[in-house]
């Protein structure tokens, strides 16, 4: 059986990696808030920018996936504005 080439899988694993620097990102707020280096007017603006960028990567990995189950070219999903994101998550 051979294996089928994953087309833009290169590109989903970037994504994935990224929402891995986003999440530990959100962590060392949470430890930097806890360890009294930042104020919580701070962490809550940064964890706010945090969760909005990754809403956008999480919502282009689902565009692309839906392409690749679809038959389509997932490398023509793009990333959405945060306003557009969060409407479908609502």
């Amino acid at each position: 059986m051979t294996q089928q080439p994953d087309p833009g899988g290169g590109a989903d694993q970037r994504i994935l990696e990224r929402i891995g620097e986003m999440v530990a990102a959100e962590r060392n707020l949470r430890e930097a808030l806890a360890g009294g280096r930042i104020d919580p007017e701070t962490e809550q603006q940064r964890l706010h920018d945090i969760e909005q960028q990754l809403d956008q990567c999480w919502d282009l990995l689902r565009q692309r996936r839906a392409r690749k189950d679809a038959g389509e070219d997932p490398n023509l999903a793009s990333v959405r504005s945060i306003e557009e994101v969060e409407r479908y998550e609502s």
